[in-house]
């Protein structure tokens, strides 16, 4: 029989006892290993975290735990090449796993960095300067951080099975808070490779980090008052977790970043020889063909002024005839598969859907893809064509409503930047949006009226397009959440997100002694 996932809990390595659920290759079906289909007893689990885990970090400063992470971030890109080979299996490609991979890694040495130069040699930080509430200055308050007691429970999504869980595990990490990693389960098996090579490493204090490849059930009902949530999903997931009794009763933190309908703006500044042109079109073929269009920053909905959709419509599809759909191993490859069989079968859904609002200008959801990869097996992988849609009544509320989670965009026309903040906001709250555009003042205009309703935004123009990190690239200093269906959720954004696990107290007393309060965290 397949080999079946083992869960790192207790600071070991657990069997299940049943035989599992079959987990296969994304792009040829091929078995790879099973994941139990059981849940774990939980409780024990997260009191070790707390019991074990807690105390051993923080018996650490921020300036350690910091280090730990730099070291650590050595540790793992050290074996890069050996998780790429596994992230092929996911549907992933080679570039794509450097998204996942290497994105993941580096949000290591972005907390490792910031924690070492931002954060004090202490378990305390000072938020803000001494008040004085009195004439005399003898009595007063003062705020304070300091990690909490419990354990960062990490539900995470199939699309990215190392960064979800690395950029999760950092902030908690340098908070001085365990972590309890629940991968989903199509793509559990990348996310174990990494975690065996983290507890390998001797880096991690004892109980800092555990693995649950198991169902779910009986999780949530552990948390305590200083446990935090963070889960990444669907929109139904992150609602359902939301509104959990458990979450409820006991006021554990929680944080949702779930799909949404991104969303990306064409300014009507441009013209087809302007340089923005080639930037739009470039940044919307690869959000739809990187991941196979499966991250949840990925663009929906491409608004264009209604003058210039042919002209976007017939670059768009200029370049989506020259990807080739194929094997991930594959170096000719541009677009892997998707991660599974019911993924597959979900976008198809979502296409049809659609298609009721829009026109297919490019790709068929249920044809083998015109630019194929030889020897590719269609029905046995995930494959799925790129699909370019064409609406030509952007207000359709299919549109705004409806996310293929998957290479799938609509081009949406707009007449009037009033009109556009409208469809924008129709979305009803998005993880990122961008705005190509040599029009400053049309890019303030988009911002201001979008950024109630989204988490991060990219403006970008022919002097910032070279360095540009482009739409969809989730980097570890800027926030990752947004309101609404995005989940009302807020990750990242540098040492913001270190203060989610960290409770924030203010002390009265005099100067002298909050003073010596703040000093008594020191190393």
């Amino acid at each position: 029989m397949t080999d079946i996932l083992n869960s790192y809990i207790g600071g070991q390595w657990v069997e299940p006892t049943d035989e599992g659920t079959l987990l296969v290759d994304a792009a040829t079906g091929d078995p790879i290993v099973r994941i139990s289909a059981q849940p774990l007893d939980y409780a024990p689990v997260l009191d070790y975290a707390r019991a074990v885990g807690g105390p051993a970090l923080r018996k650490l400063t921020f300036t350690g735990r910091a280090a730990i992470l730099k070291q650590l971030g050595k540790y793992l890109s050290e074996r890069i090449p050996a998780f790429t080979e596994v992230s092929l299996k996911t549907g992933a490609t080679r570039r794509d796993a450097m998204v996942d991979v290497d994105g993941g890694i580096n949000a290591l040495f972005v907390y490792g960095s910031k924690g070492g130069r931002g954060l004090p040699d202490s378990n305390v930080v000072p938020d803000g300067d001494f008040e004085p509430l009195g004439k005399g200055g003898t009595f007063g308050l003062a705020h304070i951080l300091t990690p909490r007691t419990g354990v960062a429970v990490q539900i995470n999504a199939f699309n990215f099975p190392v960064w979800g869980m690395l950029e999760k595990f950092a902030p908690a990490f340098l908070a001085g808070v365990p972590s309890v990693v629940k991968p989903a389960s199509a793509t559990a098996y990348l996310t174990e490779t990494v975690v065996r090579a983290m507890v390998e490493s001797g880096l991690l204090p004892e109980g800092s980090l555990s693995l649950v490849c198991a169902r779910p059930d009986g999780l949530v009902d552990q948390l305590t008052a200083q446990d935090s949530l963070a889960v990444t999903g669907s929109y139904d997931t992150a609602a359902a977790l939301r509104t959990h009794p458990a979450v409820v009763a006991s006021g554990a933190r929680f944080t949702a970043e779930a799909d949404s309908l991104n969303s990306s703006v064409l300014g009507p500044d441009v013209t087809v020889d302007a340089p923005e042109f080639e930037v739009f079109v470039k940044i919307l073929v690869t959000e739809m063909t990187q991941k196979a269009g499966q991250k949840c920053t990925a663009i929906r909905r491409a608004f264009v002024p209604a003058a210039l959709v042919d002209a976007v419509s017939d670059a768009a599809v200029a370049r989506l005839q020259k990807v080739v759909v194929g094997p991930p191993a594959d170096e000719t490859s541009r677009m892997g598969a998707l991660a599974n069989q019911r993924q597959r079968d979900d976008v198809r859904g979502a296409v049809a859907r659609l298609q009721s609002a829009a026109t297919t200008v490019f790709g068929d959801p249920t044809a083998v893809p015109a630019n194929f990869a030889d020897g590719a097996d269609f029905e046995g992988g995930a494959f799925i064509s790129p699909i370019l849609l064409r609406a030509d009544d952007p207000e359709r509320d299919e549109l705004h409503q409806v996310e293929a989670f998957g290479p799938v965009a609509t081009l949406i026309p707009y007449e009037s930047a009033q009109q556009l903040a409208g469809l924008i906001a129709r979305g009803d709250g998005s993880l990122a949006a961008s705005v190509i555009t040599n029009d400053a003042a049309f890019a303030s205009k988009v911002v201001l009226a979008a950024a109630p309703w989204h988490g991060r935004i990219v403006v970008v123009d022919r002097n910032s397009a070279g360095e540009s990190t482009g739409h969809g690239a989730a980097v570890a200093q800027a926030i990752h959440g947004g309101p609404g269906r995005a989940g009302g959720g807020e990750e990242l954004g540098g040492l913001r997100a270190v203060e989610h696990y960290l409770q924030r107290t203010a002390v009265q007393g005099g100067p002298d002694v909050l003073k010596a309060i703040v000093e008594g965290g020191a190393a």
